[in-house]
């Protein structure tokens, strides 16, 4: 018998993308009238992001599209993109709500235009859309031997016109209405780039790929003035409109140039506003702001409030401009992830707001020579970090992170809370005579009080050095503590054993103050990285074969190995319990092993393959960093808000492609067959395990636990002076009292048939309570009894035990029946706590009176019999259990 189980990661579920900001289209600015605010939408990869200008703070992400979105544009209602041929339409940022379809070829140009879209193709074919019905309003082909569409814009004022670029270098002015070319504008030599409108009506600045500016009147044809950039190519134009006669234009250099249009000349070079590409800059509508961002993922606001007419940086946002090489979360409370870049850069993402991401800066030989203003390139500059370790408990004091960089021996501190690159270059002195051999920093760890640093070379050495004073404290070995490559390093969280392994197939221990060698454990295949988890004493050794083995440091031996990848394991993380552990492989797979039952519990395929993956302390997300991926993925632990059952694997297991967070959802309908009975279920736990074991009740302890001190918490309760009626006091339908509210029964008034004699059973009136334990006596079922008594509250049972006795108008069969009901409650081991509860209290009230009735000695007798076998068992197991446990922790297994 089979069942139906849905491909794709029962653990893991796609959360958000972090560190994701702009890509090398230009942005789009928007204008909302209610909130009055502007916001920027930015495009990045499948979908776009919008954010408001104001605090820069992300407002929405849309939903991603099927590919990369290509173009960009909006107006006060709609958000327009495309893709491929297809042209949508969001609404609110985020919800595609019309799709134009007709073109045949790709789309690189949108222009709003009122109620309508134009949008124009690799073909040179320009259709106009009616945004609401989606219909096709006309369409205008270009001849491309003559006029190769480049940029579009709508003149000012210019009732249903528009002014087309071409790369031939001409202008065109067409009426959309008629569908006819009004008047052709000569080519000035070189292809058109940016069209943009300027705060005067008729007047247009042309920008072409020469790097030449045209402000050019358009009504009467003329040119009023020209500008000329060398830094190639006009990528975007923009003009302040807050009374300052003043032009930004962007370059493919990252460069920015700031003209004024009234003296006709440059009057500030902003210099490496952008590591790559300006992709698009526009000045905030009357206010002296210039919003920027490029293709090196970054956004960043200009204010303009200096004198000389120079901006400075008011507000950025930034990511890597190239993808993460390690990522690891920093700190306990699982908010921050640092990561390192083949950009250069280490970086902090915030997994709360982007407001608290800071970066850490970019490696340098000497700090003081890369600040320098005269320095143009930077000479200095450390390549990109390999691997890097962190720990935050003297953050406060000194440097807590220290990095590998790739090819170099020296490793370099940084420090966490300056956000900059820390005091300490640490380079072994054995090199210092001869720095040509090749021999590089391969791993490094920090200790868990942040006093040492322990880092591994590719000749085999490993040193030992004082994070605050950066000074040399010894080396593992003789000579060499590997013949070879050192690939791994630890030391474990109360630094007496640290763990190496290398090339040379070989893990060894060592201690760490003294720097001998403990034991050594020899290996199958050369392992490539080494992971340890300090709580548990367990670490993972990825091999060269593509397995796992996980050593347990108080034993000393290989307890796991895990078999299954089919390419070089990139990196590896513990759960925070350490039952976990999840590996990332070049096959592309994401694997979760777990540890005490030694299987493969889950596995998802990805498109591109995790270089690193961490997990957050708190055990809420899974972050991974991929291949050719600019961004930090977070993964939510569903166990976390889900009840999931997870079985092993099989051997034969085949997963499927998930989409990364933020990636466009694909309908999976594949299943796999799976015995039913490994189908994740929900669990429903029965009333009781077993036979042999007692079992208590579910209810809060205010309901039984306080029983015999219910006179004292009454004295102690009582008020001062009697409640004080409302004089007009509301309707109210009047209710039963009880722990459990309930209307009361309207009373059935029938005058005609009512009688006149007086009825003074109504005043002797039994309870439930009463009338089920006269009824238990009989039939020996005590279960509905039990049931009444169990949805009292401390008072109404108070009040039942107490009128049990004849004197409260009870008589002796029924409190003999009340020991009865107990007894079958001993007997069943159920709701223990609330049978020696009530027990208690019917012996605090009657005691005197049972000692005095030879029928209700007996059956006490029997309470008593049965509740010291009962706990007799109990005590027992309870032995049993505590001898296991106690031999469990002193034995070495």
């Amino acid at each position: 018998m089979t069942a139906g189980r849905k491909k794709g990661s029962a653990l893991f579920a796609g959360y958000r993308g972090l560190g994701l900001y702009s890509n090398h289209l230009p942005h789009v600015l928007r204008y909302h009238k209610r909130h009055q605010e502007f916001y920027l939408v930015t495009v990045v990869g499948k979908c776009f992001h919008t954010y408001n200008v104001k605090k820069l703070g992300i407002v929405a992400v849309s939903n991603a599209l099927p590919e990369d979105i290509t173009c960009l544009a909006a107006d006060r209602m709609l958000v327009f993109t495309a893709h491929g041929n297809t042209v949508n339409a969001f609404a609110r940022n985020k919800e595609i709500v019309h799709t134009y379809l007709g073109h045949k070829a790709d789309v690189h140009l949108l222009q709003p235009f009122g109620d309508h879209l134009i949008s124009v193709d690799s073909d040179n074919v320009l259709i106009v859309w009616d945004t609401q019905s989606e219909e096709e309003y006309t369409q205008i082909s270009f001849d491309k031997t003559l006029f190769v569409v480049s940029a579009i814009t709508h003149p000012s004022t210019y009732l249903n016109k528009i002014l087309v670029g071409s790369r031939q270098g001409s202008l065109q002015l067409w009426n959309i209405k008629r569908s006819k070319l009004l008047y052709t504008f000569t080519s000035w030599g070189s292809a058109v780039t940016v069209l943009q409108q300027a705060p005067a009506v008729d007047v247009i600045a042309v920008g072409l790929a020469s790097g030449q500016i045209i402000i050019h009147n358009i009504k009467y044809d003329e040119t009023l003035m020209k500008f000329q950039q060398d830094w190639g190519p006009i990528t975007s134009i923009s003009f302040r409109t807050d009374g300052h006669p003043i032009m930004a234009a962007g370059s493919p250099l990252g460069h920015i140039g700031i003209w004024d249009l009234e003296d006709k000349k440059l009057v500030v070079q902003m210099r490496d506003s952008h590591s790559t590409a300006i992709a698009g800059v526009t000045f905030i509508h009357g206010e002296p702001l210039l919003v920027t961002n490029g293709s090196d993922n970054a956004i960043r606001i200009w204010i303009f409030d200096a004198p000389g007419g120079v901006g400075r940086l008011l507000k950025s946002r930034m990511g890597h401009n190239a993808p993460s090489t390690k990522i690891k979360y920093y700190g306990q409370n699982g908010q921050n992830i640092l990561s390192a870049g083949q950009d250069g850069t280490l970086q902090s993402f915030s997994t709360t707001h982007d407001r608290f991401n800071k970066s850490l800066g970019h490696g340098s030989f000497n700090k003081k020579k890369s600040k320098k203003k005269s320095v143009q390139y930077d000479t200095m500059k450390l390549p990109p970090i390999t691997t890097f370790a962190a720990e935050a408990s003297r953050e406060s004091d000194w440097d807590g992170i220290i990095a590998c960089h790739r090819g170099y021996l020296v490793s370099t501190t940084w420090n966490y809370q300056k956000s900059s690159m820390g005091a300490h270059k640490l380079e072994p002195e054995r090199f210092h005579k001869d720095r040509a051999l090749n021999v590089h920093a391969t791993a490094v760890d920090i200790t868990s009080c942040g006093n040492f640093v322990v880092i591994a070379v590719s000749s085999g050495h490993i040193d030992v050095y004082n994070l605050q004073s950066g000074s040399h404290r010894g080396q593992y070995g003789t000579d060499k503590a590997h013949e070879g490559p050192v690939r791994g390093v630890a030391v474990d969280g109360l630094n007496q054993i640290t763990v190496s392994t290398g090339a040379d197939k070989f893990v060894k221990f060592w201690k760490f103050k003294s720097k001998e060698l403990v034991h050594t454990i020899p290996l199958n295949f050369s392992p490539s990285s080494l992971l340890l988890h300090r709580e548990s004493g367990m670490f993972a050794v990825a091999l060269d074969d593509f397995t796992v083995i996980i050593i347990d440091t108080e034993t000393r031996r290989i307890v796991r190995k895990y078999s299954g990848h089919s390419g070089k394991i990139n990196d590896m993380t513990f759960s925070p319990d350490g039952r976990w552990l999840i590996t990332s492989s070049m096959d592309c797979t994401v694997r979760t092993w777990d540890l005490p039952s030694g299987s493969l519990i889950d596995c998802f395929l990805l498109d591109s393959a995790a270089v690193s993956i961490t997990m957050s302390p708190t055990g809420n997300f899974l972050a991974t960093s991929h291949v050719d991926e600019l961004g930090i993925y977070l993964w939510s632990n569903c166990t976390l808000f889900n009840l999931i059952s997870l079985p092993p694997l099989p051997s034969d297991y085949e997963p499927s492609v998930v989409m990364l967070p933020g990636a466009c959802p694909v309908e999976d309908t594949d299943v796999i067959e799976v015995d039913a009975e490994v189908e994740a279920t929900e669990y429903e736990s029965p009333e009781q395990l077993e036979n042999e074991l007692i079992t208590l009740s579910l209810l809060p302890d205010s309901r039984w636990k306080n029983l015999l001190n219910l006179d004292i918490i009454k004295k102690r309760n009582k008020p001062k002076e009697p409640p004080k009626t409302a004089t007009s006091a509301p309707f109210f339908i009047p209710t039963v009292p009880g722990l459990v509210p309930r209307f009361a029964e309207a009373p059935v008034e029938n005058l005609e048939e009512q009688s006149r004699v007086v009825n003074l059973g109504v005043l002797a009136q039994k309870s439930g309570f009463y009338v089920q334990l006269e009824d238990g006596f009989r039939s020996n079922n005590y279960t509905p009894a039990f049931r009444i008594l169990k949805g009292m509250g401390p008072s109404s049972i108070d009040i039942e035990l107490r009128n049990l006795a004849p004197e409260g108008g009870g008589s002796l069969i029924v409190m003999q029946s009340f020991l009865q009901m107990i007894v079958s409650i001993l007997e069943s081991k159920v709701d223990f706590d609330l049978a020696i509860a009530y027990l208690a209290l019917f012996l605090k009230l009657h005691l005197k009176l049972i000692s005095e009735e030879p029928e209700l000695m007996k059956e006490a007798t029997k309470v008593m019999e049965k509740l010291e076998e009962t706990w007799t068992d109990v005590q027992t197991m309870f032995n049993q259990s505590l001898c296991l446990l106690t031999y469990l922790k002193s034995a070495l297994l």
